[in-house]
């Protein structure tokens, strides 16, 4: 299954089954306020391709191979129908934390922006406050933004009124992680409580060798996402690895549409070990979306396949201007991917 060859179809076989698409998005997050997504028909289904407009080519050509892979291959054997999500809160004020978590109904778990450029620390304890006060499970993402200093201070403030699952991604780099994590064993043998645990995200995703930072000691957790690693048999593959060292993984979202949701929701349902809640509810953020909401049921959602409903694309089509540069953008990763290919 995940030793399975993803196939590269022709680029005007990709280009005739391309559409792009503009998600409005309720609330700013990761500093936008729509998504775009370029969306490809295959035999097998739908895939997404949509790398952040940042990336740089040799890092988007990933998420076109796991685009591929979903809509020629189709999702590996299932495990499991139902995977338990978490709650996101983005770094909104504490005000809004009920409204954003009625879009989670029945979640267990909640991920908690914080750490965002221009916000203090007194409001991420505000908004964790207001997380704890209904959700049993919380969890911290500052995406590589403190410091060390900074990040050992923040997160001994906001585990103080209670124990934090983990905190993801603290600090960019691998040294800083593996620094961090020998400071908080520190405090929590000299306090008597519960280490926080560190979940590296960016450090396994954008990384050249994503175990780098776990023989490093610098994660108990991995976030792992499927397109930036190549496609769901390339995460059940990365999974293996790190099970193998003891560290369990957390399957999580790049901020996709229902079609790449669908392929992360597939991804942990062929898992064989499950802990944690998936970072895969993430599609309430988005106003409008390319196919009707999963129903969450207890806080769980289906691992079953996505068809784009026509009349919703057809009302959140990109311009052409922003087509052209996303077929432009296609283009070139097919190129760096046939390169690979040879």
């Amino acid at each position: 299954m995940s030793g399975e060859p993803v196939p590269l179809p022709p680029l005007s076989e990709l280009r005739d089954g391309a559409v792009v698409v503009s998600l409005p998005m309720r609330v700013r997050f990761r500093g936008i306020t729509a998504r775009e997504v370029m969306l490809l028909r295959g035999p097998a289904g739908f895939g997404e391709f949509a790398p952040f407009p940042e990336y740089a080519d040799a890092e988007a050509a990933s998420w076109l191979r796991s685009a591929i892979e979903a809509a020629w291959l189709g999702p590996p054997a299932p495990l499991r129908a139902l995977v338990p999500v978490n709650a996101t809160v983005p770094a909104v004020e504490a005000a809004r934390v009920p409204e954003i978590l009625s879009r989670f109904p029945g979640a267990e778990t909640a991920k908690v922006k914080v750490a965002e450029r221009g916000q203090s620390l007194a409001e991420d304890l505000a908004r964790v406050a207001a997380v704890r006060a209904q959700i049993e499970h919380v969890r911290v993402d500052a995406n590589g933004g403190w410091g060390l200093g900074e990040a050992e201070e923040a997160l001994l403030a906001l585990s103080s009124d209670g124990p934090l699952q983990y905190a993801e991604q603290p600090c960019a780099s691998v040294p800083e992680l593996v620094e961090l994590r020998r400071r908080l064993a520190d405090h929590a043998a000299a306090s008597g409580r519960a280490r926080v645990r560190i979940a590296a995200d960016e450090s396994i995703r954008r990384a050249e060798d994503p175990m780098r930072v776990v023989r490093a000691g610098g994660a108990d957790v991995a976030v792992v996402k499927v397109a930036p690693l190549g496609g769901m048999r390339a995460l059940l593959r990365l999974a293996a690895q790190l099970a193998g060292h003891g560290v369990p993984v957390v399957v999580s979202s790049a901020l996709d549409s229902a079609v790449g949701m669908g392929a992360g929701l597939a991804a942990a349902a062929a898992l064989p070990q499950l802990e944690y809640a998936c970072g895969l509810g993430t599609g309430g953020l988005f106003e409008a979306d390319v196919a009707a909401p999963r129903a969450m049921v207890d806080g769980a959602l289906p691992a079953s396949a996505v068809v784009p409903d026509p009349e919703l694309l057809a009302g959140l089509l990109a311009s052409p201007e922003r087509t052209r540069w996303w077929v432009a953008r296609l283009e070139r990763c097919h190129g760096l991917l046939s390169a690979d290919a040879e």
